[in-house]
């Protein structure tokens, strides 16, 4: 009888230690991590040297959310460029072409009406 009653114990333990090593891993993040407005800001702020609290570049808009080359649109006294994040971690402005040789920039600042002459 004793025998049974430390069997079952055991048993309870053992599941009750499998159910919450689960819910563990159920906590991870699973999948690709995504570009936020918040995140894109950080890496703005970050790399231009800007006052964390009170900066002067705005993100206004995450054009194309991939993990490895997301487009962003930023703001900074009232002028409206194109940007690009590379890596989650890496930020630059300026004109990109593709191995066409098409002026990537230009076309997604023509598809969101952001004048070209104010850079």
């Amino acid at each position: 009888m004793i025998g049974l009653i430390f069997k079952f114990a055991y048993d309870i333990g053992y599941f009750d230690a499998q159910s919450l090593k689960n819910e563990k891993n159920a906590g991870l993040l699973i999948g690709r991590p995504a570009l936020t407005i918040e995140s894109a800001q950080r890496i703005v702020t970050g790399a231009l040297k800007e006052d964390p609290t009170n900066p002067r570049t705005i993100v206004d808009q995450i054009i194309d959310n991939n993990q490895n080359f997301s487009t962003i649109i930023i703001e900074n006294n009232k002028l409206k460029k194109i940007a690009w994040i590379i890596d989650m971690r890496l930020f630059f402005t300026g004109d990109l072409f593709n191995d066409e040789g098409y002026n990537l920039t230009e076309g997604i600042e023509h598809q969101h009406n952001i004048n070209r002459g104010n850079h």
